[in-house]
């Protein structure tokens, strides 16, 4: 297993809106529009959301464990951190 991945996110506030955001996705609207539309994470909002590659020890515990278990190109449920909920998309 790599110790280096890449992933977007969208964080929201809410469970509520990160499942809505999910079925926003699931219905066929493009990730990245949505990370630009409705992240809270404004500076990877800009870049579809995209956070580039990191490593253990990185982000966020709940975060890292679940972005590291994604396989490439799968999108996670909402995960709860202390920033709010986030959806994530592994790349590589």
């Amino acid at each position: 297993m790599s110790n280096k991945i890449k992933c977007s996110h969208i964080l929201v506030a809410k469970q509520s809106e990160a499942l809505a955001v999910l079925d926003r996705i699931k219905a066929g609207e493009k990730f990245g529009k949505l990370a630009k539309e409705l992240s809270t994470d404004t500076g990877s909002a800009k870049k579809d959301g995209n956070l580039g590659y990191f490593t253990k020890g990185m982000m966020v515990k709940p975060f890292e464990e679940t972005a590291f278990k994604l396989q490439v190109g799968e999108i996670s449920e909402p995960v709860k951190s202390e920033f709010g909920y986030h959806i994530i998309k592994r790349f590589g």
